[in-house]
């Protein structure tokens, strides 16, 4: 599939099992945007359930099903979900062409954009090296940026850790879910999942955004 010149710095392809139905997110002018689940398998067997937008006018027929196999090509994208308290950032793959497929899992992701906070370096206890960054992924066409948080590790983590706010970065890597424990305000505990980029590849662009991103 062809990109053009304004969506080159975000590309993003899956391949997996569809988890969950459709069902509406939204409509824009018109047109209804649906939401579900895909999963793609790791190498490790552990698998990643990812959310999906797309158009329902980009429904293939027979629709979609629980158990179907896909392939997706389109973008990472952010948006922000307000609350009556607080704005909350969520990530959903949107999915621009999609195919039937077979048993083949897919999970390929290309950014560049800019370092829009100060990157937090640290390590695992058992002393594996990581560091997470916030990229800010110009939208050109719609003259937005999606915010995506991505993951670094190793050597990789320690150069980007030493990088500045508004430095220009190309990631390649794979959508990550993760389930973690969130301590609430009464003390109670539940699971949430967190969504991120887990990147293997790492180019520092030349040209630089102003820090105040």
């Amino acid at each position: 599939m062809e990109y053009n010149n304004n969506e080159q710095n975000n590309t993003a392809t899956i391949a997996g099992t569809v988890a969950s139905l459709p069902k509406l997110s939204h409509q824009t002018e018109g047109e209804n945007f649906l939401e579900f689940q895909v999963g793609v398998e790791r190498l490790s067997k552990t698998q990643d359930l990812i959310p999906v937008m797309v158009s329902e006018r980009s429904i293939i027929d027979g629709g979609i099903n629980i158990g179907d196999k896909l392939l997706l090509k389109g973008q990472y994208r952010s948006h922000n979900k307000s609350t009556e308290f607080k704005s909350k950032l969520l990530l959903h793959f949107f999915a621009k062409d999609i195919y039937r497929a077979t048993d083949e899992q897919i999970n390929e992701v290309k950014l560049t954009g800019f370092i829009c906070k100060t990157p937090i370096y640290r390590k695992t206890p058992f002393d594996r090296e990581i560091c997470d960054v916030l990229l800010a992924v110009n939208r050109a066409k719609y003259h937005r940026s999606d915010y995506i948080p991505c993951i670094l590790w190793g050597r990789n983590a320690r150069f980007v850790s030493t990088l500045p706010v508004g430095s220009k970065l190309t990631l390649e890597g794979r959508i990550q879910s993760r389930i973690y424990t969130k301590t609430l305000d009464s003390g109670e505990t539940e699971e949430r999942t967190a969504y991120e980029v887990s990147c293997h590849k790492v180019v520092q662009q030349e040209d630089q955004q102003d820090a105040a991103l």
